[in-house]
């Protein structure tokens, strides 16, 4: 879904951006499902290994390791963006310390590191913790929604607004990330519980469906009934929790097809998610050079290109983090290599 969504939204003519067109329609929605999905999951397998490993006596371990990983993601972001040639000819600019995905991921997953432990590492206070966390990120997005931060340094700004270029920004996607949380809670309470899946399945599609098609009555009702403001604000644009809804449909249905998922590429794929973002951000964006897909070509493709060309970029990037990325280890390696050397530096 991010690859040929970056793809064909990098590089479809605009004339071809028709909202009434049904096929654009339902593909700008279903593209609108993938950083909310790429966000929960996140959440959810980070935290779930977080929990584990009290169990197996190695949580100091494993949050060590996270924070590790969250600055690693961080410093990734930062690099995809940085315009080494420009810099080489003396031409300096901010852009650079636009956030996107990686960054986003990295402090959340700091931030889930510093909340376990001020937990105590007790699951059940932390699982509350993220749900409430959630819940109040999403419902108060109107108070942030238009947040002005002119008088902060753009490093931090951009963390919380996208006036200078940032893709993604802490609130509200630290919300679904929290929320990912908040389901590994509940994988590692009641896995073994009989019926388990079932249960899962079933109440993540109907808990779905009723956030798509009845959060906004919801909170319209609590707008009616109190008077709040904010509730009204949410309700008339409710795309957080129609978004989350969407997510945990894509769960349902994955968690009910989960013994042919394990035996197929889309397992393997899954596994290479950091190379496969890492590689596709540098030929579609011109990551380093300058010189990508978009600065090549730009939005010239007719539809029928575009999807032709997103079938085959799809492939070579799944093929090259395959059998030149190996596993996301090519990435860690180099940088705890670098990492290493800095301490024997410092040391």
């Amino acid at each position: 879904m991010m690859l040929q969504g970056h793809f064909i939204d990098t590089l479809l003519d605009v004339s071809y951006r028709d909202e009434t067109n049904v096929v654009f329609k339902c593909w700008k929605y279903f593209r609108g499902i993938t950083a909310p999905t790429f966000f929960t999951i996140s959440g959810l397998i980070f935290s779930y290994l977080l929990i584990k490993a009290k169990h197996s006596g190695n949580a100091e371990k494993r949050m060590r390791k996270g924070l590790v990983r969250g600055l690693m993601l961080i410093g990734i972001g930062y690099l995809l963006r940085v315009p080494i040639f420009e810099w080489l000819i003396g031409r300096f600019n901010s852009n650079f310390l636009s956030i996107d995905v990686l960054q986003c991921i990295g402090l959340s997953l700091i931030f889930i590191v510093i909340i376990y432990r001020l937990t105590c590492k007790k699951t059940l206070i932390f699982s509350v913790s993220m749900l409430l966390l959630s819940l109040v990120i999403f419902i108060t997005e109107p108070l942030y929604r238009f947040m002005e931060l002119s008088d902060i340094p753009k490093s931090f700004s951009n963390y919380m607004t996208k006036d200078y270029g940032s893709v993604f920004t802490i609130l509200p996607w630290f919300g679904y990330v929290a929320f990912g949380a908040f389901i590994a809670t509940l994988f590692y309470r009641y896995l073994e519980r009989p019926r388990f899946k079932l249960a899962t399945v079933s109440g993540f599609f109907i808990i779905g469906l009723a956030l798509i098609y009845k959060s906004a009555w919801l909170f319209n009702e609590l707008y009616y009934l109190l008077r709040i403001k904010l509730f009204e604000d949410v309700a008339y644009y409710n795309y957080l929790f129609t978004r989350l809804g969407n997510v945990l449909i894509l769960f349902s249905l994955f968690y009910l097809f989960e013994k042919y998922i394990k035996q197929s590429l889309i397992l393997k794929i899954g596994q290479k998610t950091l190379s496969i973002y890492v590689i596709h951000f540098i030929i579609i964006y011109g990551s380093f050079t300058g010189l990508g897909l978009y600065q090549l070509i730009g939005k010239t493709l007719v539809p029928w290109q575009a999807i032709i060309g997103a079938i085959l970029f799809l492939t070579f990037v799944c093929f090259m983090s395959f059998y030149y990325g190996k596993t996301n280890a090519f990435v860690y390696s180099g940088i705890r290599r670098l990492i290493d050397k800095i301490k024997s530096y410092t040391s």
